[in-house]
């Protein structure tokens, strides 16, 4: 006679029911959790937004950072920009609003301003401050088909994106473009251009530029003209 096997089947595994119930606990606490957050993060945006348009204009954007106690001139509000992946110069939609507190998980004032240091500290890090510095240019193309940003307002933004990390240059540079007349405005390829010859040329010496390669015909005139005046 077959012995009757002594493996029971159909039997619930108690631990493996155990460890499930506590992780679908884990999900929920953290979905509610979530939930929460996002909730907190509308309410703040609402109490900024412009009722009629519901976006943050720039008086919203001035509101904000009075209650952070942070210039709206300051470079990290440029930078919060840059996180939420904001379109238009001076408004925040929802949406973008969104995106860039999650990132920072952030959902009161004060943990947004607490956040800035670190926002700036990820910006600054040489894989993302490339694409913050061509950002910067996109963000003040304010009109439609706009290529091109006058002399005036590059000087100011250079100064603020840029003149941190490369104060000299900077400096140099924005003082031939005020007293320059050759040109009204900067485009795309000559802002980017100022960037790699701040990475890759020696300054003061220069010693290492060379007209004959690929360097817009701005940076050319500039060079020309520091060399003459350090004579």
């Amino acid at each position: 006679m077959r012995r009757a096997s002594s493996k029971k089947t159909g039997q619930p595994n108690s631990t493996s029911n155990a460890n499930s119930s506590a992780a679908d606990l884990f999900r929920s606490a953290s979905s509610k959790a979530s939930s929460k957050e996002s909730e907190r993060i509308d309410s703040l945006f609402y109490s900024y937004a412009n009722g009629s348009t519901g976006l943050i204009d720039p008086e919203g954007i001035e509101n904000l950072c009075a209650d952070m106690e942070v210039d709206h001139t300051d470079v990290r509000i440029l930078m919060l920009a840059w996180k939420m992946k904001s379109e238009e110069q001076g408004y925040f939609t929802l949406d973008e609003w969104r995106r860039g507190l999650k990132s920072l998980r952030a959902d009161t004032v004060n943990k947004l301003k607490k956040a800035l240091p670190e926002l700036e500290k990820e910006v600054r890090r040489l894989s993302n401050f490339s694409d913050f510095y061509l950002y910067a240019f996109q963000y003040c193309l304010t009109e439609e088909k706009q290529k091109s940003i006058d002399i005036e307002s590059i000087c100011q933004l250079l100064t603020l994106v840029l003149g941190s990390t490369f104060p000299a240059q900077v400096n140099s540079f924005v003082e031939y473009l005020k007293i320059q007349n050759d040109y009204k405005v900067i485009n795309m390829d000559q802002w980017m251009g100022f960037f790699r010859f701040c990475n890759e040329i020696s300054f003061p010496t220069l010693n290492d530029y060379d007209p004959e390669l690929a360097w817009p015909l701005i940076l050319d005139n500039f060079v020309e003209w520091f060399r003459a005046k350090q004579k």
